[in-house]
């Protein structure tokens, strides 16, 4: 197992292993060989980054039981595109847009695909995993599927500042069995483990390369359990998974 980070420190950003409370600034990204600096620094002096760079980020919808209600289960996994411009920094802001009406946290354990896959077959798809991440899938109901629902998850989901991510990327990790906890101003408000997931992470990634082709950096939000709520000015979300560390983000006054 490795720790992986992105961070930034005097203006400069970096990619970063973490260990033991420091971070040792590596000369390359996160796939290239380990190669170091020579420079460290504690990582409580480090501004972290969402830790990797992904072309493109995808997320799976209505991927536990728990989350349905009364939706039938869906047959293939169900996915949606967010916008790499949505994507936030550990500790970064939610910002919620002055028109949104019913803005929802979603913790989600996310993938950081490692290499090129195409047409994948499970063992592929799960050789093809570089790591783990935490991630807030954050969703406008109203425009994802109430009065005033979109065509497109466009803006439900996509909004800046709608994809916090972080805040390291772990690798070696056994995703098949973690526990996921979302807690709402430190108390638990999702708390369920990745075993329970309908469409488990190779399954999801060998359907997705049937029809678009995954790249190194790639990430793909694995999908959310149970009940969410909305969102209020002054909380604070943070997403918990076993082995990774937490997400935090505030979501500021108004």
């Amino acid at each position: 197992m490795a720790t992986y980070t992105r961070f930034e420190i005097n203006g400069t950003r970096s990619y970063g292993l973490v260990n033991n409370g420091t971070v040792e600034e590596l000369k390359g990204g996160l796939f290239d060989s380990l190669s170091f600096t020579g420079r460290q620094f504690d990582l409580q002096a480090v501004k972290l980054l969402v830790p990797c760079e992904p072309p493109k980020v995808l997320a799976v919808g209505q991927n536990y039981i728990s989350h349905l209600g009364e939706r039938k289960t869906p047959k293939n996994p169900e996915l949606f595109y967010k916008p790499t411009s949505c994507l936030q920094d550990p500790d970064g802001p939610i910002e919620i847009p002055a028109d949104a009406e019913g803005v929802h946290y979603e913790g989600e354990l996310v993938v950081v695909i490692g290499k090129t896959v195409k047409n994948a077959s499970r063992e592929e798809a799960a050789a093809s995993v570089f790591g783990l991440t935490c991630g807030n899938d954050v969703s406008d109901r109203n425009w994802q599927r109430g009065p005033g629902k979109d065509v497109q998850y466009w803006r439900a989901k996509g909004c800046d500042t709608f994809g916090p991510l972080g805040p390291v990327v772990v690798t070696g990790l056994d995703y098949s069995n973690l526990l996921l906890t979302t807690r709402v101003n430190g108390e638990i408000a999702q708390q369920q483990r990745t075993s329970d997931l309908i469409f488990d992470i190779p399954t999801v990634i060998s359907f997705i390369s049937r029809y678009v082709t995954l790249n190194a950096g790639d990430v793909i939000y694995t999908g959310t359990p149970g009940n969410t709520r909305a969102m209020q000015p002054g909380d604070v979300v943070e997403v918990e998974i076993e082995g990774i560390g937490t997400l935090r983000t505030p979501v500021p006054r108004r």
